[in-house]
């Protein structure tokens, strides 16, 4: 594999699919017939909540460092993430015992530092900003000569993440509607595109936190717009759109919906109740869309990405 400088194709995905399959899980698709009769649906959940790292983030990480070359991984990989895809970067690195180098916001959920601190990663403390993470990454690249992997703005990670909807189509064809959630865009633009080449006649959905909803007003003015505020219990939704994130989604996501807090929670509440299951707060924006508007799901077959499980149970939300 060679790194990607175009927008992934069908090819590129199956390879990719290949190629990181010694390093991530299958997970398991499971339905909920109580959760069905209350959305009025037929929900079929990608459970990548149980996949390695806890986050469906070890897809792409696992693409973008297998495709760099032996000399540009030899110094080592490098990110910015308050969590899941900090995981995801160590734990590859391990894999393929090269060193890690990971920059978390000083407010990073304490179950996701121990993580990236378990799996052998260096970690640089940096201020919750975006300018404080990307100026202290930079310093970090220049001082261990390291390859920073993005957390969604890159073709490679984008291969990475289509592959959970392809799993899920192989295991559940003809589905009316594929959704996952919108934080960077990384996971929904390849959703969009793996659904796009294998079953074209499936609606694409994206859904996100009001409280942040960069990208339902990117796709309301055709350019990215960017949240003035983090305030959501979804910490993996907090991000902006990147350019070839919004490319993607503006062009193969037919919508995307948005949630209150309130209805994260009661999603996430029932996940947890009724399916036995532990997703995360971002991890339930999806099923919170279509409780609060069920009229475009009524009757359909729906796939919903559950994007992680990785709960900081110190603070749960109820």
């Amino acid at each position: 594999m060679h790194l990607l400088q175009h927008i992934p194709t069908l090819h590129d995905i199956q390879e990719t699919h290949s190629a990181i399959a010694p390093m991530v899980h299958r997970t398991p698709v499971l339905t909920c017939s109580g959760i069905d009769a209350i959305s009025g649906a037929k929900l079929f959940f990608k459970c990548e909540n149980f996949q390695k790292v806890g986050a469906f983030k070890m897809r792409g990480a696992s693409s973008a460092s297998l495709r760099l070359p032996e000399s540009a991984r030899r110094n080592g990989i490098a990110t910015h993430s308050s969590g899941n895809h900090a995981q995801a970067v160590a734990l590859s690195a391990k894999l393929l015992g090269v060193p890690a180098y990971v920059v978390m916001p000083e407010n990073a959920p304490a179950i996701k530092i121990a993580g990236v601190r378990s799996y052998g990663a260096e970690i640089i403390f940096c201020a919750a900003n975006i300018t404080s993470r990307e100026n202290t990454l930079e310093e970090v690249v220049a001082r261990t000569g390291a390859y920073f992997i993005h957390p969604y703005n890159d073709y490679n990670i984008i291969a990475g993440q289509a592959t959970a909807a392809k799993e899920l189509m192989e295991d559940v064809p003809d589905l009316d509607a594929i959704i996952a959630p919108v934080g960077g865009g990384g996971l929904m633009s390849g959703t969009a595109l793996a659904t796009r080449y294998l079953s074209p006649g499936t609606k694409v959905y994206g859904a996100e936190p009001k409280a942040v909803d960069d990208a339902w007003r990117s796709m309301q003015s055709g350019k990215i717009e960017v949240n003035a505020t983090t305030a959501t219990l979804a910490d993996g939704l907090r991000t902006n759109l990147g350019e070839k994130t919004f490319d993607i989604i503006r062009n193969h996501v037919d919508d995307i919906f948005t949630v209150s807090e309130e209805a994260i929670v009661s999603a996430m509440r029932l996940v947890w109740e009724r399916m036995k299951i532990i997703i995360e707060p971002s991890c339930a924006v999806p099923l919170a869309a279509i409780l609060t508007t069920p009229a475009p799901f009524a009757g359909k077959r729906v796939g919903i990405i559950l994007s992680g499980g990785n709960v900081d149970l110190g603070e749960l939300p109820f």
